[in-house]
């Protein structure tokens, strides 16, 4: 019987052992929804998928990049990791052509949906992983994803400072930090709002905008600033 996901596998730089788990893997949970022979979708590989990516990026952005501080290193991994840089590697190889959708989601073009191409490409990693183990999910990583690292542009003022900040306090300290406004000043058409974030008894930074999200996020790229300087 041909394979009819051969010319997928030949982008992914792997060819699964069980050609069952691939298929799970592109299973959407619409399409099980509407399938009354289909019990089960891609939802805990994406789960899977997820953690298995994290540590390969991880491990390749250690040893590629040994004098970055973990700051940065972090920043790296969540640019790299993030659904915007995983939703255009799965277009690019038309990874929704593959897809087994329900009806509904099919006639709204989820098939072109970032968020649903990024999950299903940490599924179909996920799916290599159980089918061959860390080194298939490398191969992965390797053929698609480690060759655009270089051309990620990072900046201190990353895309989400609040997730960044608190991946470091968790990795460093195993805690969350916390915000507080400390005050709001100026006239109603043009309040200011001025933010702490907070490790404790500790401030890690603070940030001021015209409404609570802003002067948080200010507060979050000031902290993740001093922490990479400590390093």
């Amino acid at each position: 019987m041909a394979n009819p996901f051969k010319p997928l596998e030949r982008h992914l730089g792997y060819c699964f052992r069980k050609r069952r788990r691939l298929e799970l893997a592109l299973t959407h949970p619409s399409f099980r929804h509407e399938s009354s022979d289909v019990h089960d979708d891609n939802q805990r590989l994406e789960f899977l998928g997820d953690a298995v990516l994290n540590l390969v990026v991880a491990e390749w952005l250690y040893e590629h990049r040994p004098h970055e501080a973990e700051g940065r290193l972090t920043q790296f991994r969540s640019r790299v990791t993030s659904t915007e840089a995983l939703g255009e590697i799965a277009f690019d190889i038309g990874l929704g052509g593959y897809l087994r959708l329900g009806r509904g989601e099919i006639l709204s073009g989820g098939a072109r949906r970032t968020g649903t191409l990024a999950d299903t490409l940490e599924a179909v990693i996920g799916a290599a992983y159980l089918d061959g183990g860390i080194k298939a999910a490398r191969k992965i990583f390797l053929k698609l994803i480690a060759p655009r690292i270089e051309s990620l542009q990072l900046s201190h003022a990353s895309d989400n400072p609040k997730g960044i900040l608190q991946e470091i306090c968790q990795s460093r300290w195993g805690r969350r930090p916390q915000y507080r406004i400390v005050s709001e000043t100026g006239r109603p058409h043009a309040r200011v709002f001025s933010c702490e974030v907070v490790l404790g008894e500790r401030v890690l930074g603070i940030g001021e905008g015209p409404n609570r999200k802003t002067a948080e996020m200010r507060a979050a790229e000031e902290a993740v600033r001093r922490l990479e300087q400590e390093n």
